[in-house]
């Protein structure tokens, strides 16, 4: 009797592991055509596709395809015929804009001294050129790889070529850190206010010098395309990354120098893993910050009530150290993407 319980719960326990590793296969190329009826419209919406690309991720016989829809270089809501017609007038725009470019070039260098410059620290900025790599890979014709990226830019809003960006990342950083981890944004502080600021290396070049793949670069870029579990994830996967070495920057109170050392070793990280953590990190903000709202909610009550008082002549003394969420931190967070 104990024989064949333990032989049906290993078979239990094999058919779910089995499920599991089903249901976590990426997106390949039958299940993406299944989404597409006879004239090529996607007959699955945003919200499902993107919940399962979050979970599961695109096999690369399809990413390319996919991020056409998922940057906005196709219409959601085209037809296969109407897809046909964008194609031919990304190809032309880009032409146009490659010939523009030619004959203004020569114009640009003779009258800004500084356009060669900036050409220059482009070309060689650590890193730009490794992106640029992976959009080679992932399209074949010239004018592909220029919308993809130029939209992908767009679309996750903050890169290496948009500094404005950057500093709201590191900012939202700091909040975020001051908000969940009290203790650890202390230290930090403690160790100069270059330490934040010296992780925008992650923020300019979308966190790819940290994977040990192009396959995983990708797979972390695309969730940043989808806005899924949230707006801004990049922030919430930088809060992760450095929860990893928390311990043990707290354990050897490491400065400056040394806790960029530290970030700067977290490299061939597994994307899939990451996201997962990540994605437990936001529900953890979520859930901080309907307890804070919960605590204070009293103490807003009674601030109503004494100011209803003093309103009426009354002296009151009311306290304003009552625990709060930052509006502007979960906003950066839950606003919709436009």
């Amino acid at each position: 009797m104990g024989s064949i319980c333990s032989e049906t719960s290993i078979s239990q326990i094999r058919s779910s592991f089995s499920s599991l590793l089903v249901s976590k296969l990426p997106i390949d190329q039958n299940e993406w055509e299944g989404y597409f009826d006879e004239s090529g419209h996607l007959v699955k919406s945003w919200d499902f596709i993107s919940s399962i690309i979050l979970d599961r991720g695109l096999d690369p016989s399809v990413r390319s395809e996919a991020w056409k829809f998922l940057t906005g270089y196709y219409p959601w809501s085209s037809s296969r015929d109407e897809r046909l017609m964008v194609e031919g007038m990304r190809r032309k725009n880009y032409e146009s804009l490659a010939k523009m470019y030619s004959k203004i070039q020569p114009l640009l260098e003779m009258e800004h001294r500084g356009f060669s410059q900036v050409r220059r620290f482009i070309k060689y900025q650590q890193g730009f050129c490794e992106m640029l790599l992976l959009f080679h890979l992932l399209a074949e014709q010239e004018h592909e790889i220029y919308w993809l990226f130029q939209f992908f830019l767009q679309k996750t809003e903050h890169s290496c070529v948009m500094n404005i960006g950057v500093g709201k990342n590191l900012i939202m950083l700091k909040a975020l850190i001051a908000f969940m981890d009290p203790t650890f944004a202390k230290h930090l502080e403690g160790k100069g206010t270059q330490v934040i600021q010296s992780l925008f290396p992650w923020f300019c070049f979308s966190f790819q010098q940290v994977f040990k793949s192009f396959y995983d670069v990708w797979r972390i870029w695309e969730v940043f395309l989808i806005g899924k579990p949230c707006r801004n994830f990049q922030v919430i996967v930088a809060y992760t990354l450095l929860q990893t070495v928390r311990d043990q920057i707290l354990r050897e109170n490491m400065g400056g120098d040394d806790i960029l050392m530290l970030c700067g070793n977290l490299v061939d990280l597994d994307a899939d893993q990451l996201i997962s953590e990540a994605c437990s990190t936001y529900d953890r903000l979520l859930e901080h910050a309907d307890k804070v709202r919960g605590r204070a909610s009293p103490g807003r009550q009674l601030g109503m009530a004494l100011a209803g008082l003093k309103g009426k002549g009354h002296r009151v003394m009311v306290s304003t150290d009552l625990p709060q969420v930052p509006a502007a931190l979960m906003e950066f967070f839950t606003r919709a993407r436009k």
